[in-house]
């Protein structure tokens, strides 16, 4: 405890108290922003223009897969809207690529699942709001923080798309999905520890990829990720890549959802497949009006860096909070309800000792009480040599320096008489070392017997309290430690 009135030195009061606060708070907004930029350049946005463009060769690019397509023979067609895409799709058996089903609008997404036959729709980590309903017949699961490596295995049965059965590992595991109530089995097929689902929409085929890493450029080599995604684009004679830079726009307020129809051109065969943009006989959409409101939650309202994000403030406060209850305060003097004397205290002590058999400690602290007062008396050094102090007893005393030696730093006692017998020499050391020559007499002469007796010694026991007053008792010896009861 510090006594009063004495101020603790260092820096300031208010400096230090700023100091406590604005620390751990930079501390934890370090690891905030660090995180955020870590995040950035391992995620990229999918809304932002040129995410998995054939033509971007940036890292968030697709411009190594549509090459790689190029290369096996794939024709890759880009097409800027929904509704060209969907009418680049209908001359032949081809792979409708999405990698950004975001920024579709959910009113498009029933003409996708009106394909024909041999059309595959590939979606790149479609967002919640898309899988929940009519639209995607798809249920996420777990999500994680990151794209993990995995076989195309499922659940130990081996992955049912022929296509990507033998790719080896890919970095396709970042959203798990599972078939929702009511879907048959038999139509659903997982891969990747259920980071790719396929499976029957109409009279297409929708296959869904939990992660956009192996159609990356910066992830494109890593792996087996270029044989997975060239592979499973590449089922196809031909890729339709739908490169939307910006949300589709919504169909105007009170009029049909412009939705695109497939006619097989009855009239005339030889005229192929057509797509046309207004809706025939009653509306294949809702009305813009009757659009049914998004059952997004508030978890789909932020990005999941936020949330993120969050959670690591959440902690950071928690461990400010427990940091500041931890803190007691500056040491304040508070009067002691008890006064223990001190010769009770060094009785105490001195039994503990007994009772736990610290010889060894007992015995240093002896020689160190000693020593404190032997250096003053001998004008040595404040930490003198043992060689230096044994050689100046000696010289006062006229004792060998092997016995000064042992006394002072031997080895300690084994047994208690031992132990009371060094304490003995001890004691009686400091006025050997003095001598008859160098005692200072009391102030009010020699020293005289009391009336009431010779002087008492040690080994006569405590002193007693006559019946008319109190006196004060008599210093303890180290040797009234022997005769104490346990």
């Amino acid at each position: 405890m510090t006594r009063p009135g004495v101020r603790r030195q260092g820096l300031p009061r208010r400096r230090w108290r700023w100091l406590r606060i604005a620390i751990p708070f930079t501390v934890v907004g370090v690891l905030l922003v660090g995180t955020a930029v870590a995040y950035q350049l391992t995620h990229p946005d999918p809304t932002r223009p040129g995410f998995l463009s054939p033509t971007n060769h940036g890292p968030d690019g697709g411009s190594d897969l549509a090459a790689a397509l190029r290369d096996d023979g794939i024709a890759v067609h880009s097409a800027d809207g929904t509704v060209d895409a969907i009418r680049a799709a209908l001359t032949g058996p081809t792979t409708l690529f999405v990698p950004a089903p975001t920024l579709v609008h959910p009113d498009y997404l029933q003409a996708l699942g009106r394909m024909p036959a041999g059309t595959r729709v590939l979606l790149v980590d479609p967002p919640a709001r898309l899988l929940r309903g009519e639209p995607l017949p798809v249920e996420r699961r777990t999500r994680r923080w990151a794209a993990r490596v995995d076989d195309p295995d499922h659940d130990g049965r081996p992955c049912a798309l022929p296509e990507v059965a033998d790719t080896g590992p890919a970095a396709a595991v970042r959203q798990r999905y599972a078939a929702p109530p009511g879907i048959d089995p038999d139509r659903f097929d997982l891969c990747f520890d259920a980071g790719l689902a396929r499976l029957d929409w109409g009279q297409a085929e929708l296959v869904v990829v939990g992660a956009s890493d192996p159609f990356r450029n910066d992830r494109f080599d890593e792996h087996r990720n270029a044989r997975f995604a060239a592979q499973l684009l590449g089922a196809r004679a031909q890729v339709v890549w739908l490169d939307l830079a910006r949300p589709d726009t919504p169909p105007e307020p009170g009029e049909p959802v412009q939705q695109p129809s497939i006619h097989l051109g009855e009239d005339d065969p030889g005229a192929g497949p057509q797509v046309s943009a207004q809706p025939t006989g009653r509306p294949q959409g809702p009305v813009a009006s009757e659009v049914r409101p998004s059952q997004d939650t508030l978890l789909d309202a932020f990005p999941p860096w936020f949330w993120a994000l969050l959670a690591q403030l959440a902690v950071a406060a928690l461990v400010l909070v427990l940091w500041r209850a931890r803190r007691f305060g500056p040491p304040v003097s508070e009067a002691l309800p008890v006064t223990v004397p001190v010769a009770e205290t060094m009785l105490g002590r001195g039994q503990l000792y007994r009772r736990s058999r610290e010889r060894a400690p007992t015995t240093g602290i002896l020689r160190t009480a000693a020593l404190a007062r032997l250096v003053p008396m001998l004008d040595l050094p404040d930490q003198p040599q043992p060689a230096d102090v044994v050689a100046a007893v000696a010289d006062r005393t006229g004792a060998s320096a092997e016995q000064i030696d042992a006394l002072l730093y031997g080895p300690p006692p084994t047994t208690d008489g031992d132990l009371l017998h060094l304490a003995r020499r001890l004691a009686a050391l400091p006025a050997e070392v003095a001598g008859p020559a160098n005692r200072i007499e009391p102030a009010n002469g020699p020293e005289r017997t009391p009336p009431d007796g010779p002087e008492r010694t040690p080994s006569d026991g405590p002193e007693r309290i006559p019946s008319d007053g109190p006196v004060a008792p008599a210093p303890r010896s180290p040797s009234a430690i022997e005769g104490e009861p346990r």
